[in-house]
């Protein structure tokens, strides 16, 4: 069975746990981003592509391992969005064998990006560790 696009950005939502309907792309979250003249897709973009079922743009971006997890955004945004736990919904999907809620250690090289900043490699070990 082929998974959509639309139902990856529906599973990817419901693992944040963020109401992206709320986000009235005012940009907040970006300005407040540290990290956000070095992404591709902008932190207030995130909320829109995964509304819009665009989920494969995210997956591709660099922006989901660039993101420091500092939540900059998340206090920023004056609709309570919570822009950080997007991008943690995104990294989570992409990590995730499907199927399994973790991946082992000596999974790592074949999943992450040699260029990605560790302290999303230890975010997401620490999450998903049984």
């Amino acid at each position: 069975m082929t998974v959509t696009e639309k139902e990856v950005s529906r599973q990817i939502l419901q693992l944040s746990g963020a109401n992206a309907n709320l986000c009235i792309r005012c940009g907040r979250c970006t300005a407040a981003c540290p990290v956000a003249g070095q992404m591709d897709q902008k932190p207030h973009r995130f909320a829109s592509l995964l509304l819009h079922g665009q989920a494969d743009t995210l997956l591709r971006s660099n922006s989901i391992w660039l993101c420091l997890s500092c939540m900059a955004c998340s206090e920023r945004c004056p609709r309570g969005v919570d822009p950080a736990r997007l991008v943690e919904g995104v990294r989570q999907y992409a990590v995730r064998p499907r199927g399994m809620a973790h991946f082992s250690p000596d999974q790592v090289p074949d999943v992450v990006d040699d260029e990605m900043p560790q302290q999303a490699l230890m975010a997401a070990l620490r999450k998903y560790r049984k």
